[in-house]
């Protein structure tokens, strides 16, 4: 316990990223954490992207020396925690084998639990964290080709809220192979968005990102016809004559649109920031004609209450990101018109492009972009006589990324007068 007060405390981020005042980290891993932020401030004061407002993050090598030495201290003071948590945890394992015949249940499943709880903090995670520290002293070496690893900070109201050493599997699925896929005697893997049609094989990248691809017997693959009519029961609509940077025309739109179909409407954006500037100019629109609308980031209340109010109330209207984007289910007229607010292409971060140059360049980019919009065009069709209308609000928008919505479905390309008066036609009833 002693040593765990090493670990940062309650207000860290006062500490090491205060708004005013001087910074006065407590301990070698908080010390490491402000000289990270010296590092991440340095390095994207010129980027777009850099600021307090929309967060940061920069490539972990070249390791600046204050960094370096920070990280010494801090995987010191790790290996301090680990030591007598190891100790205890053999000790508890030696009391299970000495004392079999003694331990009651409730004795028993103690020890057990507490092992577990050991188990994943001075076996996983402990290690981890001091692995990622001691790639920092292997200055000259070459990164390893598994992982990405760089420093980040995220932000909330302007202010950083945390500042974080991060690494990821590039490939994911190796962990997930050697965890699930080798152990186990079969695996099912499903969803609706895994085939891609625009490859030569529409499977291609479900082997890629499944771990599948790497298997000695290559994996089965089926694909099932939809039941539903497309066709009769849904409309896809580009509108082409707005300006998607201007939050005002896209909370116009919304409103328009929304309006036209008497509620039912999700909104959904690829930025917060943009959200809530059409929330704020959406809101009393719909107010006046009665229609309630709700706001992930904006509401207090996680995604799954939003979403069971917006079922309940029939003309409510919803706006979320990805989030509500893939986890929505929502039948019948509660939900009878989508407009995304444009293009939901992958965020360019460093574990993005480590990926993206592993798994296809460019043409993985268009893969997850169609595969996002798949699956909020699902949202809308639910049942056989469910009814919607799915809009882009991006005139920018690709025709090669619609070709993932199912067979039947034709994209129109219409102003925003023309797209209202469709909605309200195919909808009125």
């Amino acid at each position: 316990m002693r040593a765990a007060a090493a670990l940062p405390g309650e207000g860290v981020s006062g500490r090491i990223a205060p708004a005013s005042g001087e910074v006065n980290p407590i301990g070698p891993i908080e010390a490491f954490l402000a000289a990270a932020l010296d590092q991440l401030r340095a390095r994207t004061a010129d980027t777009p992207y850099g600021g307090a407002e929309f967060g940061m993050e920069c490539a972990l090598k070249p390791v600046t020396e204050p960094v370096a030495e920070a990280a010494r201290a801090a995987a010191r003071a790790l290996a301090a925690i680990e030591a007598p948590l190891l100790t205890l945890a053999r000790t508890l394992e030696d009391i299970l084998d000495d004392e079999a015949a003694e331990l009651d249940g409730s004795q028993r499943s103690r020890i057990e639990g507490a092992l577990r709880g050991l188990d994943r903090r001075a076996r996983m995670t402990l290690p981890g964290w001091r692995s990622m520290l001691a790639a920092l002293e292997e200055a000259g070496a070459e990164p390893d080709p598994d992982f990405v690893d760089w420093l980040s900070a995220e932000t909330a109201f302007g202010r950083i809220h945390d500042v974080a050493l991060r690494r990821h599997w590039i490939d994911p699925t190796v962990p997930l192979e050697a965890a699930v896929i080798v152990p186990a005697h079969g695996v099912l893997v499903t969803s609706a968005t895994l085939s891609d049609p625009l490859q030569d094989d529409p499977f291609d990248l479900a082997r890629l990102r499944t771990g599948s691809a790497r298997l000695i017997e290559p994996p089965r693959t089926l694909k099932v016809d939809s039941p539903f009519d497309y066709a009769a029961n849904s409309r896809v609509i580009v509108v082409n004559d707005l300006m998607k940077d201007d939050p005002r025309q896209t909370a116009a739109a919304m409103r328009e649109l929304f309006l036209a179909a008497g509620g039912g409407g999700l909104g959904l954006f690829t930025a917060i920031r943009r959200l809530k500037a059409v929330y704020e100019r959406l809101g009393p629109d719909l107010a006046r004609a009665g229609l309630p609308l709700y706001a992930q980031h904006v509401d207090p209340l996680e995604v799954g209450a939003l979403v069971d109010m917006f079922r309940v109330e029939e003309n409510a209207c919803l706006l979320g990101t990805d989030a509500v984007r893939d986890g929505v289910d929502v039948p019948g007229r509660s939900l009878r018109v989508l407009a995304f607010d444009r293009v939901p292409w992958p965020r360019p971060d460093l574990l993005h492009k480590a990926r993206r140059e592993r798994l296809g360049g460019k043409g993985y980019d268009d893969a997850i972009a169609r595969a996002r919009m798949a699956q909020a065009f699902g949202r809308l069709i639910r049942r056989a006589d469910d009814k919607g209308v799915f809009l882009m609000l991006d005139a920018a928008a690709p025709t090669r990324l619609f070709a993932s919505l199912p067979p039947g479905t034709e994209v129109q390309r219409l102003g925003l007068a023309d797209a209202v008066e469709q909605v309200r036609d195919f909808l009125g009833d």
